[in-house]
């Protein structure tokens, strides 16, 4: 990222968000093409094992503690792997067994809507006002959109990897707000390393439960190119620069990747796999992106008027 410290401040995070988008876009496909070789759990698992080594030794160049202190900030890495980490990506891929990438990325950019909706929830100072719970309906109303149950059945294949993704989706909600009111100083990238490790723990340890087995995994060109893109690409490279874009920009603006990642997803899945997704769940992301603006409605203008006004500083 040195690379981009000369570039103007706005220009500068434009790319960091367009890279990170691409490469949190682009694994919901690595992943659908991975599955074709490898157990969903030891997948997920193996991944993050490997992703959290890398971010751990990064941790320990970037920040100044390497472990969590007192029962807080345990509490925060324990909640962030089990959560955030393991059901999250666990449901993810087993999810993806069913359903296409493109799909399951439309369906995840539901996650930003149920934080607000769980912060509402279980956060006194967060209460949803009526405006609020007008974004999460049209954040459901989008994933129906995306399923369309009445033509796949409820019974469906389809249908039962919806329902695992979004259920991947509550789970990354929900972890992230729970971690909220613990009171921790743990650097970002030491609760995140921790996580991956704690997550791809609890990944492995359901992945025997489940009767996966490393003799099912077949050694394939796609196989090693899928895990090495994700743990590599998707994995460690792509959180160094949500740490860089986190602390540049701050959470709303990094939120907002969550709603480019179906594009790109769309976009690899057509160039890959020549797969094209129907105008329903082009007007299901719609949807669910309307419910985000209505819900972050505050946030998000003034975002536009702080990159407004770095833009026009930058140009004068």
């Amino acid at each position: 990222m040195t690379m981009l410290r000369s570039v103007p401040d706005g220009y500068r995070e434009a790319v960091l968000f367009s890279i990170l988008a691409l490469c949190w876009g682009s694994s919901f496909v690595a992943i659908e093409v991975g599955l074709e070789y490898v157990p969903p759990l030891l997948f997920a698992g193996a991944r993050y094992a490997i992703a959290g080594a890398i971010v751990f030794g990064y941790a320990a160049v970037a920040s100044d503690r390497l472990r969590p202190v007192g029962r807080a900030e345990w509490a925060a890495v324990a909640i962030a792997g089990v959560f955030v980490i393991a059901l999250y990506h666990g449901l993810l891929y087993l999810g993806e067994l069913y359903v296409s990438g493109a799909v399951a990325a439309t369906i995840v950019s539901t996650a930003p809507i149920l934080t607000a909706a769980f912060a509402g929830v279980l956060l006194p100072e967060e209460r949803l006002a009526p405006a609020g719970v007008a974004g999460f309906v049209l954040g459901l109303v989008g994933v129906i959109a995306v399923v369309q149950p009445t033509s796949v059945g409820l019974e469906s294949n389809i249908a039962v990897g919806a329902v695992l993704v979004f259920g991947s989706a509550v789970a990354f909600a929900l972890g992230g707000v729970l971690v909220r009111p613990l009171d921790s100083a743990l650097p970002i990238e030491t609760l995140q390393a921790w996580a991956m490790l704690i997550g791809a723990g609890v990944l492995l340890g359901w992945s025997v439960l489940r009767g996966e087995s490393v003799a099912s995994v077949e050694l394939t060109r796609e196989m090693l190119l899928s895990f090495g893109y994700l743990t590599i690409v998707s994995g460690a490279f792509a959180f160094f620069l949500y740490f860089e874009l986190l602390e540049q920009t701050g959470a709303t603006q990094v939120v907002l990747v969550s709603y480019a990642e179906p594009v790109v997803a769309m976009g690899v899945s057509w160039v890959a796999l020549g797969y094209l997704v129907d105008s329903l769940t082009l007007v299901g992301l719609l949807t669910i992106l309307a419910g985000f603006v209505v819900i972050k409605r505050t946030a998000l203008r003034s975002l536009l008027r702080s990159v407004l006004e770095g833009h026009s500083t930058a140009t004068s």
